[in-house]
C-alpha cells in the first residue's frame, strides 16, 4: 500500500479546479431537508433525566442529494439534480432555492402523497443532542422512476458523469439503477461516468459503477466483518472491487483519512488533513462531490481522491453539513504545501 503525503503538484490541481464550471454533473437520490436548532445546555429536565436546551437559532439547509449539487455548484459547477420530494411546502422551498442558485429543478418528481424527507438536529454547544427524523423510506412509484429515467435520457448526451446519492429513503432502486445503466450502455452516454455515495443495505444496486464511496462502516457491513486495521481494510476493498465488479473503490475512514483502491492498480491510502475533527455530517457528499468533478474534469483516479481528501479535511472542521468553495480549496491546497516546506 503507498501513503500519501503532502499535495503534489499543487498547480496542476488549481488548474483542473478552475476547470469544474465546465464539467456536466446530474446528481439523482434521495431530496432532504436539513434543519438545525441551535442553543445551550445548562440544567437537566426535572421532568425526565435530559438536557433542557435553550434554543438560539435554527438554519435549514439542503441535504441529501440536494447537499451533494449545492457541493458541486459551490465548487464552480452548474450540476442537475433528479430526485423526487413531496406536494407539500418542504418541497416548495428546496425547489424554490434550487431555482435560486440557478439550478434547474426540472428533474424533481412532486409525488402526491408522499412527505418530502427532513432531518432535523438539535445542537448545543458544538454537540448534537439528538436527531428525529419525519420521512417515508418506501419506494418511489413506478411513474416516477419513468419520469426521472426519461429526464436523465433527454440530457444524456450533454453529461460527463452521474452522482448516485444514496440516502435509503426509496428513490435509488434496483429498478432505477437498472434503467440507468441500460440507458447509459445503449445511448450516447456510453462515456458517462456513475460514482455512488452508497447506503448499507443497498449494495446489489451498484454491481458495475465506476467509483463507490462508502465510509468503513459501510464497507464492513458490505463484507461482513469489522474493519480495524489494515489487513481488514485491504481485505474489504479488494473484496467490493470483486463482488461489484466496479472500476474503483474508495473507502473514507474519518480522522484515517481515506484508501483507494483501483482494479488493476495499487492501492492508495491517503492521511486527513483536518488538523480538528468536529463534524462529519456532509462529509461524504463532499468526497464524491470533489471526486466526481475531478475525473469529469480530466483527473485521474488518484489525483481525484486526493483532492476530494482535501475538500473534506474542511467541511469535518465544521459544525453542520457544510460546503467548499473552489477558492477555499485552492488556498488550502497551497497553504498545506507551504506547511509541509516548511518542516524539517
Amino acid at each position: 500500500m503507498k501513503t500519501i503525503g503532502h499535495p503534489y503538484k499543487v498547480n496542476r490541481f488549481k488548474e483542473y479546479i478552475d476547470r469544474f464550471s465546465e464539467a456536466k454533473i446530474l446528481v439523482i437520490g434521495d431530496i432532504i431537508l436539513d434543519e438545525y436548532v441551535w442553543g445551550d445546555v445548562s440544567r437537566i429536565s426535572p421532568e425526565a433525566p435530559v438536557p433542557v436546551v435553550k434554543v438560539n437559532r435554527e438554519t435549514k439547509m439542503m441535504g441529501g442529494a440536494a447537499n451533494v449539487i449545492h457541493n458541486i455548484a459551490t465548487l464552480g459547477a452548474r450540476p442537475l439534480l433528479c430526485g423526487v420530494v413531496g406536494q407539500d411546502r418542504t418541497g416548495k422551498a428546496i425547489i424554490n432555492e434550487l431555482n435560486n442558485m440557478g439550478l434547474i429543478s426540472d428533474g424533481i418528481v412532486v409525488e402526491q402523497g408522499r412527505p418530502t424527507s427532513i432531518k432535523t438536529r438539535v445542537v448545543a454547544r458544538n454537540q448534537q443532542v439528538v436527531r428525529f427524523d419525519r420521512e417515508t423510506q418506501t419506494d418511489i412509484m413506478a411513474e416516477s422512476i419513468k419520469s426521472l429515467l426519461a429526464f436523465i435520457g433527454e440530457n444524456l448526451d450533454r453529461l460527463d458523469a452521474i452522482v448516485v446519492a444514496d440516502y435509503g429513503k426509496g428513490v435509488i432502486s434496483a429498478l432505477l439503477m437498472k434503467g440507468l445503466r441500460k440507458l447509459i450502455h445503449s445511448g450516447p452516454g456510453e462515456s458517462v461516468r456513475i460514482a455512488v455515495d452508497p447506503k448499507t443495505g443497498n449494495f446489489e444496486y451498484y454491481h458495475g459503477v465506476d467509483v463507490i464511496t462508502p465510509n468503513h462502516h459501510e464497507a464492513g457491513v458490505f463484507c461482513r466483518f469489522e474493519i480495524v486495521d489494515e489487513e481488514t481494510l485491504v481485505r474489504a476493498g479488494k473484496q467490493m472491487l470483486k463482488e461489484l465488479n466496479c472500476r474503483s473503490v474508495l473507502i473514507t475512514q474519518g480522522k484515517d483519512g481515506m484508501t483507494l483502491f483501483e482494479n488493476g492498480g495499487e492501492i492508495i491510502h491517503i492521511p486527513t488533513v483536518a488538523k480538528n475533527v468536529f463534524d462529519v455530517t456532509g462529509a461524504g457528499d463532499t468526497v464524491v462531490s470533489t471526486f466526481s468533478l475531478a475525473l469529469a474534469s480530466g483527473l485521474d483516479l488518484e489525483s481525484a481522491a486526493v483532492l476530494s481528501n482535501y475538500a473534506a479535511g474542511i467541511v469535518v472542521g465544521e459544525v453542520g453539513t457544510s460546503t467548499v468553495s473552489a477558492e477555499e480549496l485552492k488556498k488550502l491546497l497551497v497553504n498545506h504545501q507551504a506547511g509541509a516546506k516548511r518542516q524539517p
